[in-house]
């Protein structure tokens, strides 16, 4: 009888040996970064958070999401960590246990933008307007 195989949605995040190996290499990323081991000149003055690493279906390309403490600077912060990459995954090999150091992309983490743009949403007067009648409705 063959073996039926169940897709995950991309929406989902992955499998979880993906979800598990990227929260690993995110520690590990946060912890070099943290500890100043990337001697760039760039990277210096800004404290850089980790927020999240999705990693490929076979485990060998690694998406690090970054962000500057602030967000200011975001495409010179990336711009150093490209060229550190390769250190980078030398390092990552050194910590994290596994068969291949995956390749390492760098993006900036776009999600503090849009919770800051729905937050401006909601804080506007049309619909403040709606959430007051909208509670005024269910007490009736």
């Amino acid at each position: 009888m063959p073996r039926q195989h169940q897709k995950k949605s991309s929406a989902s995040g992955g499998s979880q040996r993906q979800l598990r190996v990227g929260e690993v290499v995110r520690h590990a990323v946060a912890d070099i970064l943290s500890q100043g081991s990337v001697h760039d000149p760039d990277l210096e003055g800004h404290i850089v958070t980790v927020p999240e690493v999705r990693m490929s279906p076979d485990l060998k390309l690694a998406t690090v999401y970054v962000m500057p403490l602030g967000g200011r600077d975001t495409a010179v912060v990336v711009a150093a960590l490209e060229r550190n990459k390769k250190f980078l995954r030398g390092e990552i090999a050194h910590r994290v246990n596994l068969k291949f150091a995956p390749d390492l992309r760098f993006r900036v983490d776009e999600r503090f933008d849009e919770a800051e743009r729905i937050e401006k949403l909601l804080r506007t007067p049309a619909v403040q307007r709606d959430l007051a009648a909208d509670s005024q409705d269910t007490e009736e």
